[in-house]
């Protein structure tokens, strides 16, 4: 088994958000990436341009941040061929680590446009090296930079950032010193390619909490009408625990909602409902230990969340 610790460099549509190509908002100009061993060790390296094909011109902001021209890309590799490589090199075994999810869900992005997803069956299980860092080193949710990572553990800053290669290194380097037990107890699941049937719906159980992600409905409408989607279950003992505060929403997107197991107490529940490039939609629901101050505080914004609402609606 090996980590492979990756990085990706990308181009964007001049237009920003509102893309020339619709479902490629971003086009990978850069691979970087570290292979370690069971042991976190470093046994290896993988670099490589990529020359694109639909945003040639490169956008203002990547010429501030990337440190390729135009000229350089123009010598890179075409993208099935870079991806292919990258993958071989990798290996079957491999598990990703990336800084975020961003270039897990782009990587696939660009190998559906590219009619070579098939080349990486997801979802997918990694390690977030960012949302690691976090739970290892600090109490906040804040999703802290790389080179702040860097800076708090007193690495040394020894490459440029925003290279692909650079950045994978520095990623690695950081997942170097997190406590083993903190990662094996938080993988993550890239869900870009998400369950289609009820039978690649996922159930996950970690320490303190639970997900499932479920397959894909129609409507959102369908998606909350799902018993599935809507029950409680205790993330310690699975056990169905019982409502004190049923869903409500924050959001078209977030929904949350408090309930109690007769054996481990409270429980909190939050789903989200993402939305894929096909417009279908699919939930991700979790459940996590939680307490009484915590319900109190989920009643009381519940409360005020109904009374703006009425008071819009009586405006």
């Amino acid at each position: 088994m090996n980590y492979i610790v990756f990085d990706l460099e990308w181009n964007q549509s001049a237009k920003g958000k509102n893309c020339e190509v619709p479902g490629l908002p971003f086009e990978i100009i850069e691979i970087g990436a570290v292979k370690l061993n069971s042991k976190r060790e470093i046994t290896d390296k993988f670099h490589c341009l990529v020359k694109p094909v639909v945003y040639r011109k490169l956008h203002f902001m990547t010429k501030e941040i990337v440190r390729v021209t135009e000229e350089d890309l123009s010598h890179g590799r075409s993208f099935p061929k870079a991806v292919r490589s990258f993958l071989n090199w990798a290996g079957s075994e491999a598990i990703f680590a990336t800084w975020g999810q961003s270039d897990l869900t782009e990587l696939q992005r660009n190998m559906k446009y590219h009619k070579v997803l098939g080349l990486l069956k997801g979802p997918l299980y990694f390690y977030d090296v960012q949302k690691l860092f976090a739970i290892n080193y600090e109490v906040s949710k804040v999703q802290r930079s790389l080179e702040y990572g860097i800076d708090y553990l007193k690495l040394d800053k020894r490459y440029e950032f925003h290279q692909a290669l650079s950045d994978a290194c520095y990623t690695a380097e950081i997942l170097q010193k997190i406590d083993m037990e903190v990662i094996n107890a938080n993988e993550s699941i890239n869900v870009y390619q998400n369950p289609k049937s009820k039978a690649e719906e996922i159930h996950a159980v970690y320490n303190g909490y639970s997900r499932y992600i479920s397959r894909e409905f129609s409507s959102k409408e369908e998606a909350l009408a799902d018993k599935e989607v809507t029950s409680t279950q205790c993330c310690r003992c699975e056990k169905i625990a019982r409502k004190k505060i049923r869903w409500f929403s924050v959001n078209a997107k977030n929904y949350y909602c408090e309930a109690i197991c007769p054996t481990h107490g409270y429980v909190k529940g939050k789903i989200r409902i993402k939305k894929t490039d096909e417009g279908r939609y699919f939930v991700i629901k979790t459940i996590k230990v939680s307490s009484e101050s915590e319900m109190l505080d989920i009643k009381k914004r519940k409360e005020s969340l109904t009374a703006r609402r009425r008071e819009k609606r009586h405006s």
